[in-house]
């Protein structure tokens, strides 16, 4: 999952940009969003969409909220626990968001911690399932990603997974892999519905989620007899919060080293492994692919041909009178969104984030580094068969799916979601059973 700046979703919450500078229009103090006095006029604006829940004032922390009640799906999450966590978030408070879902995780910490002394051993494992999900989404919006808080946070989500996997015997086991000079942490999941030498699913995230928070497409991986292997990979989860390594655009120094490690586990049938990505990820198995050859099914989702040409896309759109400091004054570039960091809490994360997550030393950086991404020079050379997974209302790399599927030459299939099967936004958010349904169908048929 990735939760880049995006003009239509700033809109919609209310963040209109003036002279270069976006203002935050609070709605009347104590308002409900929707809500109508006795005898108001029905207003004759447009019935808001479902996926826009209108509990959170910041259009991200709302598609992040999206995600993670989609989550209960995959027994990640509870609705109650999710809706309560977002209804004691206080709106302008930088630290609200992650100090209340850590409050909400703790407490399901000790929930499971009080099963254990009783030897309910179920019990606190689904607990601690949801407790691992909950520290992880107080991170993907923390305002500082230097602050000790992150690391303690996140070495949180870490064991109380890893309790849970243990509690409710799921068939995995924590694995390290090794990659220049360190190691990259990991799962190996071992469907048990293999029968000998069985397919292998690697996949990983993007720019925000965890691989763990795609328990969905474990879960119907394994059902199916494919076993499964998920990464930090650099830039992600434990391994930028931990060990500091960041994004690289050069993806196929990361996953080579995953497929030979991958390649070596008992019951692995290396002619039949399949490489996914989602959201930023999308953007990063192509460029694996183009040069790892192992790799007999490849599926971007979204699929990105050039994501550093829809970052800037999308900073053009934002703030049309800033980007052409970049290339002339990259201080003066740097000086300018440092005071709309200033004003808007919703810049001051991205922008903190994302230097974090790409090594970037000030925003300008930032923006060189993303130019480096894209798979336009090396696209031709894709030779595996190719699902591009797409929806109508993808918010966060809209058109480059496309541009993906046209400009492959190797076997290809495009699959779009819609509004008719719920599986329309971005990594087909809130629409786990369809996206498992029509995703792995493909994969049946040619794995």
């Amino acid at each position: 999952m990735n939760h880049t700046l995006n003009r239509r979703s700033l809109l919609r919450a209310g963040l209109g940009i003036t002279g270069g500078l976006a203002l935050l229009r609070a709605a009347p103090a104590g308002a409900a969003p929707g809500a109508r006095g006795a005898g108001a006029p029905v207003s004759n604006a447009p019935e808001r969409p479902w996926w826009e829940l209108g509990l959170m004032s910041d259009p991200v922390m709302e598609n992040q909220l999206l995600h993670f009640l989609a989550a209960t799906y995959s027994a990640q999450a509870d609705i109650g626990e999710v809706l309560d966590t977002a209804h004691r978030i206080v709106p302008g408070d930088d630290w609200s968001w992650p100090t209340e879902w850590v409050s909400t995780a703790d407490r399901l910490r000790g929930m499971a911690d009080a099963s254990l002394t009783r030897n309910r051993r179920h019990s606190a494992g689904q607990a601690l399932l949801r407790a691992a999900n909950y520290y992880r989404a107080a991170l993907i919006h923390h305002p500082d990603p230097a602050h000790p808080s992150v690391l303690e946070t996140g070495r949180k989500a870490v064991i109380a997974y890893e309790q849970a996997l243990v509690l409710l015997r799921m068939p995995a086991t924590p694995v390290r892999i090794p990659y220049e000079g360190t190691t990259l942490p990991g799962y190996f999941f071992r469907s048990p519905h293999a029968r000998g030498h069985a397919p292998l699913f690697i996949f990983h995230q993007g720019r925000d989620a965890w691989p763990e928070e795609s328990k969905y497409v474990i879960d119907a991986a394994l059902e199916r007899g494919y076993h499964c292997l998920i990464v930090h990979a650099p830039g992600q989860g434990m391994a930028v919060r931990e060990q500091h390594l960041a994004f690289r655009p050069d993806w196929e120094k990361v996953i080579t080293p995953i497929i030979d490690f991958a390649v070596r586990i008992a019951g692995v049938d290396s002619r039949r492994i399949a490489l996914g990505g989602w959201s930023m990820g999308g953007a990063l198995v192509p460029r694996a692919a183009a040069f790892e050859r192992r790799i007999k099914l490849l599926i971007p989702n979204p699929g990105v041909l050039d994501w550093g040409q829809s970052m800037f896309e999308q900073f053009n759109a934002l703030f049309p009178e800033l980007m052409p400091l970049l290339d002339t004054d990259p201080a003066a570039f740097d000086a300018a969104m440092a005071e709309l960091m200033g004003q808007v809490f919703l810049y001051r994360w991205y922008m903190r984030d994302s230097m974090s997550k790409h090594g970037a030393s000030s925003p300008s950086d930032l923006m060189f580094k993303l130019r480096a991404f894209t798979n336009v020079p090396v696209v031709h050379r894709i030779r595996c068969r190719t699902l591009v997974m797409d929806g109508t209302e993808e918010a966060y790399s809209s058109g480059q799916a496309r541009k993906l599927f046209d400009a492959l030459t190797c076997p290809k299939d495009y699959l779009l979601f819609t509004e008719e099967d719920t599986g329309l936004l971005h990594c087909q958010e809130a629409a786990q059973a369809v996206a498992n349904h029509r995703m792995f169908d493909w994969v049946d048929e040619y794995l």
